[in-house]
Order: structure tokens, then sequence, then C-alpha cells
């Protein structure tokens, strides 16, 4: 094998070394971002009195059931 063929292989490994590593980071901004979303909107609803945070609930779980209905 000639030091070229060794070369293109290193760059290569590296570049996808590199690639890899951004996706990663990519990834975990991104769950990141969401866990702080999920636990902003639990606090939504945790302010909110009994009666107000059901009806919500209600209401998000009768969105999705047409969500569902609709796929069908």
């Amino acid at each position: 094998m000639g030091s070229s063929t060794r070369l293109i292989r290193a760059a290569l490994l590296v570049a996808a070394a590199a690639i890899l590593a951004f996706a990663a980071a990519q990834l975990r901004d991104k769950r990141e971002t969401a866990e702080l979303t999920v636990d902003d909107i639990h606090e939504q609803l945790d302010a909110l009195d009994p009666a107000t945070r059901a009806a919500v609930i209600a209401e998000l779980g009768a969105d999705e059931v047409k969500k569902v209905r609709g796929r069908s």
C-alpha cells in the first residue's frame, strides 16, 4: 500500500470522525432543548388550578385522538 493511499484513508477517517462528533453534538443539543421544553410545559401545567389543568389535558387528548383517526 502506498503512502498516498494511507494518507487518503487517514484523511477520510479524520473527516468521518469529525462528522460523527458534529452529529453527536447536534443530537445532544436537540435533546437538551426538548427536555427544557418539556420541563417548561410541566411547570405551566402545574401552575394551573386543577379544573383548568384537567380541561387542558382533556383537550390535548382529544386533539391527539383526532390526529390519529385522521391518519387511518
